[in-house]
């Protein structure tokens, strides 16, 4: 039987926090506005880059909204570079909860805000790429919580919604799932609280990943 559990990335697989709020900075100083608080910041990780930025500066308009998230690539990439810099880590036993789920026959995804690049580079710098069978991007979709990224995960692998799982850190990943019909699972060390996922629609919301490799067994 086909069994996929598609990832978020930021906030579920990879720690960005410190460069998502260093590179929001970066676009916004360049642009002469006033710095979104970090709670602000941490709010809106898990949008495409074009609705975070609309979200974080309401009252610009399209044109500079587009500008922000072409900026806050720029200011990404050259803190991804700068060697510096602290990286941005696995969250605890991520790595080796991604190959039990894989040795239990689990086919993988990942559904994320970022681009295709850099959702490459950082499953690259961890040497964790191997393990997916499907990635999805916003170069490619509807911003989250749209279904579009999850329903083309389940296409890729063959797996039908009630074959699949989605987990992920923030409202955005839950309500994705359920508007695919896919049951969605939500951690508790990202970007929204436990209370805010369950209120989503997370059928369970999990403290680690022995509690997620337990919610799949």
């Amino acid at each position: 039987m086909v069994r996929l559990a598609v990832f978020d990335c930021d906030g579920t697989l990879i720690d960005s926090q410190v460069n998502i709020l260093r590179a929001v900075a970066a676009c916004f100083e360049r642009h002469r506005l006033a710095v979104p608080e970090p709670h602000a910041i941490r709010r809106i990780v898990g949008l495409s880059l074009f609705e975070a930025m609309a979200t974080l500066h309401p009252e610009g308009d399209s044109a500079l909204h587009a500008s922000l998230a072409a900026d806050y690539k720029t200011a990404f990439q050259r803190l991804r570079a700068d060697r510096n810099l602290d990286p941005e880590p696995l969250y605890p036993g991520v790595a080796e909860g991604l190959a039990a789920l894989a040795a239990r026959g689990w086919l993988l995804g990942v559904a994320t805000g970022k681009s295709d690049r850099g959702l490459a580079l950082a499953l690259a710098h961890h040497d964790i790429a191997r393990h997916f069978v499907t990635l999805q991007t916003a170069d490619r979709h509807p911003s989250k919580p749209h279904p579009a990224m999850l329903r083309a995960a389940l296409a890729e692998a063959g797996a039908k919604a009630d074959q699949a799982v989605i987990i992920g850190d923030t409202v955005f990943d839950i309500g994705m799932g359920v508007a695919a019909g896919v049951r969605a699972i939500g951690v508790d060390w990202g970007y929204h609280d436990g209370e805010e996922l369950r209120d989503a629609g997370a059928t369970a919301v999990v403290a680690d990943m022995a509690a997620l490799l337990e919610a799949l067994a």
